[in-house]
């Protein structure tokens, strides 16, 4: 059940992709999506050169026979990548599926996505952007409400409402999420008109997340009200769980501080210190509404399986309706 143009489309058992999360979608987490029948996607702005990434590719492959993509960051970094460079390495190591995300299209990169056959994915924030990089292409769109953990865009379009103007507007596939932490949001994912399901938040709290066992118990503890929207001030607003760090950049910004205070707060190295050592309070972490709907930490694969489950139950209700 649920075989999709998702499914179709990237050779997987299931609709659901794993978002893709800045220090955590290592080789190790993203093969462990793979392998549980999803879609798992390295994130090579984690690697600092081009043979760092190329071994990431390498250990990805060796951990997993599945599909599996990579993603390309356009965002601005404090330390700029050369997304060409990183194509390259994808297409010699003949991975087939590429991500891209940031605040513009790729039109320097998507000529060599179709030439090389790769299969391209785009994540964006509204029908315009949709439309924009589908005539250029993409095969895939991803779009996510609102309610969902790290960058909301500057639409602030909550999914109920996002996902089905983005499907009704496009040709190809698109993948939609936002909150989705169970098999009721994947149903009702599908049911406003996506082929498939994004999940970032939710995969935190598994056994193979990369991340500090302190964090997830504070994570799984955590209510629907223990999100908060930082850094709208400097133009890049993201959600994030509501932990001390979050609340000292919340702080920062309503006094007007400066560029490099804040950053001090919300720097990566500060992320994923915490993630390693387990001081939960040191630095942030993105994390969506749905995190109150997460209530145990299971294998990816009983993740999985439970919210096929759940959807085929949750539809079976409504058929008896």
């Amino acid at each position: 059940m649920f075989k999709t143009a998702v499914t179709d489309l990237f050779g997987i058992k299931y609709p659901i992709v794993g978002g893709t999360m800045m220090w955590i979608s290592t080789p190790e987490f993203v093969s462990a999506i793979s392998n549980a029948g999803g879609l798992g996607i390295l994130a090579s702005a984690i690697y600092q050169s081009r043979e760092t990434f190329a071994e990431a590719v390498e250990r990805t492959k060796a951990l997993t026979r599945e599909p599996f993509a990579v993603n390309l960051n356009l965002f601005p970094m404090m330390r700029p990548i050369d997304n060409n460079e990183y194509l390259d390495v994808l297409i010699d190591k003949g991975v087939r599926i590429v991500e891209t995300s940031g605040h513009s299209a790729p039109g320097d990169l998507c000529a060599r996505f179709k030439k090389a056959g790769l299969v391209w994915i785009h994540k964006c924030v509204g029908v315009r952007y949709a439309l924009k990089v589908q005539e250029m292409g993409a095969d895939a769109i991803t779009v996510v409400g609102y309610e969902n953990g790290g960058a909301t865009g500057r639409l602030d379009i909550g999914t109920m409402v996002l996902i089905p103007r983005v499907a009704e507007s496009l040709k190809v596939p698109v993948i939609g999420g936002g909150g989705i932490s169970d098999g009721k949001g994947f149903l009702a994912t599908l049911a406003l008109g996506a082929q498939g399901v994004i999940i970032g938040t939710r995969l935190l709290a598994t056994r193979e997340a990369p991340i500090h066992d302190n964090l997830k118990t504070a994570l799984v503890g955590a209510t629907e009200l223990d999100t908060m929207l930082i850094m709208r001030s400097i133009g890049a607003t993201h959600r994030v769980w509501a932990n001390a760090a979050a609340k000292k950049c919340a702080e920062l910004e309503a006094s007007q501080a400066a560029l490099p205070q804040i950053l001090t707060i919300v720097a990566g190295e500060k992320a994923r210190e915490m993630y390693e050592g387990g001081d939960i309070d040191l630095g942030v972490i993105s994390c969506g509404q749905g995190v109150g709907l997460i209530h145990d930490i299971p294998t990816v694969k009983e993740l999985f399986e439970r919210i096929i489950r759940e959807a085929e139950q949750a539809l079976d209700c409504i058929r008896r309706f």
